[in-house]
């Protein structure tokens, strides 16, 4: 239930997180020659097709698709992989007008709202289990999420989607939910982890019908999209990511180990001084957790939620552990889910120890 004695803030966590976002954006801006595409990271590899020329970082791809949705492939790296994401950059081109230059202020405008979205949305649902909205500022804070605004990616408005959902099923919205999720899902395909989630869930309080409608509705959309990719380019968006991504690991946490086999001492060190506490222990905290909540006979959805995101990490490819950022865009899901299920237990100690994920904020600000 809600609580009732949470105090009403004049100052909220989603306004610190809009607040700190806007601040970056706009040194970002002026520090780069007040250029809006400084925001999309562009590469001349692929703008000048250059094979030697700079490599430039996925939101370009995003920009590359929302100026030209059907002839933005030539530019693209593996187009299916990018195409997969397509809610984004048809928000960005329908917000544009159309208007070129206007397309990179579109993309950053729609992560920023979605950003300060998403982290109220947290507050919320923090609040219903009795628990200080504070907590919200590991989500608003997330290098996975924060700095997919200033680099024009899928994150902030993939999970805001996400957390619409979780908070439609709170108020008894499955419905709703459902939608949200199959919006979420054609804006990044990793958030089909909380559909899973819930289709779980479901199952297990014999609520089979809705199970599956809920299922159906959310994966849907992103399968005929996966088909309709599959047809235009020969093969369907869905894999282990862009060019020269490695496949997922049978071995749990190979893809970590690999960074010492396939690399350097120093370099696996210095990575591992972020991933270990990061993303490592997190993860397997949350399977603890999750396993052992299920095992004693607890059925809540955020056990499934924190499983579904969970389960999947150790088995990520090594060149999504390879790249740090890459890494904490992965794991938004996770965090998430900890953070929801640690309220819902009101597990102090968990989610005093969440709010170090901020830390990964300097990380990245401090990476470029």
């Amino acid at each position: 239930m809600p609580s009732q004695t949470q105090p009403r803030l004049a100052i909220r966590p989603w306004h610190i997180v809009l607040l700190l976002s806007l601040v970056y954006l706009i040194a970002v801006f002026l520090l780069n020659g007040a250029d809006a595409r400084v925001f999309v990271t562009l590469g001349t590899r692929f703008t000048e097709g250059d094979p030697a020329g700079t490599e430039g970082y996925d939101g370009q791809f995003t920009y590359f698709i929302a100026v030209d949705p059907s002839g933005a492939a030539a530019l693209i790296d593996v187009p299916a992989y990018r195409y997969q994401r397509i809610l984004l950059p048809v928000l960005a081109r329908l917000l544009a007008l159309g208007q070129l230059a206007l397309i990179p202020w579109a993309l950053v405008l729609i992560n920023l709202v979605s950003l300060a979205g998403g982290t109220l949305l947290v507050e919320r649902l923090l609040a219903r289990e009795g628990i200080s909205p504070w907590y919200a500022l590991t989500y608003g804070l997330f290098a996975g999420v924060f700095m997919a605004v200033r680099l024009s990616l899928a994150e902030p408005l993939a999970y805001a989607l996400v957390l619409l959902a979780i908070d439609a099923e709170r108020r008894g919205r499955i419905w709703a939910a459902a939608i949200a999720l199959a919006l979420a899902a054609l804006t990044r395909e990793t958030t089909l982890l909380f559909a899973a989630g819930y289709v779980v869930y479901l199952f297990t309080q014999r609520r089979w019908g809705t199970g599956v409608l809920l299922g159906a509705i959310a994966a849907l959309p992103f399968a005929l999209w996966q088909i309709a990719l599959a047809l235009q380019f020969g093969s369907p968006g869905i894999g282990s990511g862009g060019a020269m991504a490695t496949p997922f690991e049978l071995i749990p946490f190979m893809g970590f180990v690999r960074i010492l086999t396939e690399g350097s001492l120093s370099v696996f060190i210095i990575l591992g001084a972020l991933l270990i506490p990061g993303v490592i222990l997190p993860t397997l905290w949350s399977l603890w957790q999750g396993i052992e909540a299920f095992l004693h006979g607890q059925r809540h959805p955020y056990i499934f939620l924190l499983l579904a995101n969970a389960a999947v990490i150790p088995f990520v490819p090594f060149s999504t552990w390879r790249e740090p950022l890459g890494m904490l865009r992965f794991i938004v899901g996770l965090v998430i889910g900890l953070v929801l299920y640690a309220a819902w237990r009101h597990q102090a100690r968990a989610l005093r120890y969440s709010t170090l994920w901020i830390i990964s904020l300097l990380f990245a600000i401090a990476s470029g």
